[in-house]
């Protein structure tokens, strides 16, 4: 390489390769935010009468270093903000959990909350006797959110 006032000059070559990196990542946004609008298409023109979100925090999640960048990539404000966009165009009511509702340690048949549900815990178990797949039980509570209120 050669050193010009200091510092080393940027070859074509290396020009060329950051050109095509800068591409390659851009492709992969496209790709990436086209994915989120045909996924947030395909569920309002499915009808709901209403849909529930959890409220995440992103900022926390971005805290552990090994997934930031994954979780970076998934873009979920724009997915929440397209999904928001869209409901309020098809007339679907749209509802955003508070942070802390606590969805996967809620029994969604009786209402028990499990204080000790630990992340490796893949199957909810209630004193009750029921027992389901963790997302499962999280999403009956979801869909439930708000409606024991209005009752």
């Amino acid at each position: 390489m050669n050193k010009k006032g200091g510092s080393y000059q940027k070859t074509k070559n290396i020009a060329k390769i950051e050109k095509k990196i800068k591409k390659l990542h851009r492709k992969l946004q496209n790709i990436r935010l086209n994915h989120i609008h045909q996924t947030t298409s395909k569920m309002v023109k499915a009808k709901p009468s209403r849909v529930v979100m959890e409220d995440l925090k992103v900022s926390n999640m971005m805290k552990n270093k090994h997934l930031a960048k994954a979780i970076a990539n998934q873009g979920f404000y724009t997915f929440i903000n397209q999904m928001n966009y869209k409901c309020e165009k098809y007339g679907i009511e749209f509802i955003q959990t508070p942070t802390f509702y606590p969805s996967s340690k809620t029994c969604s048949n009786c209402g028990t909350i499990k204080k000790d549900l630990k992340l490796s815990d893949r199957v909810y178990k209630c004193e009750c006797g029921f027992t389901c797949d963790r997302d499962k039980n999280a999403s009956y509570n979801l869909a439930n959110y708000g409606l024991e209120k209005a009752s």
